[in-house]
């Protein structure tokens, strides 16, 4: 078993909180050499972590920042194998010599079966380590974009008022409204079938699978290999148009676990005829999401040296730390200036700590710090990576998509009773929270925009991360979003014990 792990310390032990200090460190001396000492002095990095990842911010140089914390991961974690002990990740894909095998991947039509059928290639003892399991769709594919939200299925001109409604109310950026409107106005954009959409995380609320199979399109879904999931995920694919595949010998025994079947994964997707679009949408609790990302961001790099026009696509998260234009900083600043009495008495009261300005006035960039301490540091790395893989990766000439995606009310958020109260209060502070189904479809137009029209790097690497974010509000709030997350949860939390 090949087992992606944290390296071990001085004391032997395998520490999260070690390997997030080191990481942030290094990434931080390729910009700033004293911010990177105070993160490697960090004494206390599971409270302390937040001003460090405000850091490689406000650092400035993204790509330098990206370059080095990418490579810290790189040269850091480590693969168990067992008996053999520990061995650089680096090497994880060295170790397996066999070529891959070919899986040809055709959409309903394509061939003679019936929609909704369930087929298995077996991986018997040819080159593939891994069978194949094609689930078909039976609907017409979706040839409109369509949005559903608060109970209606917008499209048209209703589409196009709710995008203004968001774009008006700070909600989302006008990039972003301006993508979708114009994957709208170009439904022929729609049909992937001229991608193979790789979800990692198949099961994920976030993630596009359902959209792109509606459309017609075929998903290549990774997964852990947990029978109720993937029946899940199987019906959906019923429910669609498009070709899902899966690696497994059947839809019970479907699926492979990312930290400790890495090399099994990449040579299953690199059997899979046509351009791979490499989709990031994985999590799990605790430290295993920063082995996870890591083990991820392995799989990228080993699959775009072996093919390269792969494309990649990732969802980054509102809760997070991002340099953003200075006309953001004037609405919120105009929108703080014209607050409440009562919300000028609260922070007084509370001795200036609560209800704090988001920014300060005529910063061009602003730094849009929404970290939330209840996620965690492992989280924020986990994140971290995965934005740090979109910028080198556009840089390097890769086709990437990238989102801040709306916070929303998925299931591993709603599990944290603080989260889940501060978004039942968000709406009192500018900041809406999405359903799922909003949420993943919104997003996977974007992925529609930035697939069929791919751009170059941006010359400062904010810029890319700050085009087409639907933040949800959280940018152009008028507070601080930290200084108000117990005030949204003292008024959501009735809600939650419903």
């Amino acid at each position: 078993m090949n087992e992606v792990v944290f390296p071990r310390g001085a004391d032997g032990r395998r520490s999260s909180s070690d390997l997030g200090r080191e990481v942030v460190a290094d990434a931080l001396r390729a910009a700033d050499p004293a911010a990177a000492d105070a993160a490697s002095a960090e004494r206390d990095w599971r409270t302390g972590y937040l001003r460090h990842f405000r850091a490689l911010v406000e650092a400035g140089d993204g790509y330098a920042v990206a370059e080095a914390g990418l490579a810290s991961v790189r040269a850091r974690m480590r693969v168990d194998r067992d008996d053999a002990g520990d061995a650089p990740l680096t090497g994880i894909f060295a170790a397996d010599s066999r070529a891959p095998g070919t899986v040809t991947a055709a959409g309903p039509g394509a061939d003679s079966r019936p929609p909704g059928t369930v087929t298995v290639v077996g991986s018997g003892a040819d080159s593939r380590p891994l069978g194949t399991v094609t689930v078909a769709g039976g609907e017409k594919p979706e040839r409109e974009l369509t949005v559903p939200y608060r109970g209606e299925l917008l499209r048209g001109d209703a589409l196009h008022r709710q995008l203004d409604a968001w774009v008006a109310a700070g909600t989302i950026e006008e990039s972003c409204a301006e993508m979708v409107r114009a994957v709208a106005a170009e439904p022929g954009w729609l049909d992937l079938s001229d991608q193979r959409l790789v979800v990692l995380g198949a099961g994920s609320e976030m993630g596009p699978l359902p959209a792109v199979l509606g459309w017609g399109g075929t998903v290549l879904g990774v997964d852990l290999p947990r029978p109720d999931l993937w029946a899940r995920i199987a019906a959906t694919a019923r429910r669609g148009a498009g070709t899902l595949l899966a690696p497994g010998t059947s839809v019970e025994t479907a699926g492979a676990d990312l930290l400790t079947g890495l090399p099994e994964v990449a040579r299953w997707l690199l059997g899979v005829e046509g351009r791979l679009v490499l989709g990031n949408y994985v999590y799990a609790p605790g430290a295993a999401y920063a082995r996870l990302s890591a083990a991820v961001d392995a799989l990228c790099t080993h699959v775009i040296e072996a093919r390269p026009d792969t494309a990649l696509a990732f969802l980054a998260t509102p809760t997070d730390v991002f340099a953003v234009p200075g006309d953001v900083v004037t609405q919120a600043t105009e929108r703080y200036r014209h607050r409440s009495r009562r919300a000028r008495l609260g922070h007084l009261l509370s001795a200036e700590r609560l209800l704090t300005p988001n920014y300060p006035p005529g910063a061009n960039p602003g730094i849009a710090d929404s970290l939330v301490p209840q996620q965690g540091p492992n989280y924020a790395l986990a994140k971290r990576i995965q934005r740090w893989r979109a910028s080198a990766a556009r840089r390097a000439g890769t086709t990437v998509s990238f989102s801040v995606a709306p916070p929303t009310r998925t299931r591993s958020v709603t599990a944290n009773r603080l989260l889940a109260a501060a978004y039942a209060g968000a709406h009192l502070f500018d900041v809406e929270i999405f359903e799922p189904a909003t949420s993943n479809k919104l997003m996977a137009a974007l992925l529609v925009h930035q697939l069929r029209n791919p751009r170059p790097a941006a010359a400062e690497a904010w810029r890319d991360e700050a085009r087409g974010a639907a933040h949800g509000g959280f940018w152009r709030t008028p507070y601080q979003p930290r200084s108000v997350l117990g005030l949204a949860a003292l008024r959501g939390l009735p809600t939650t014990l419903r």
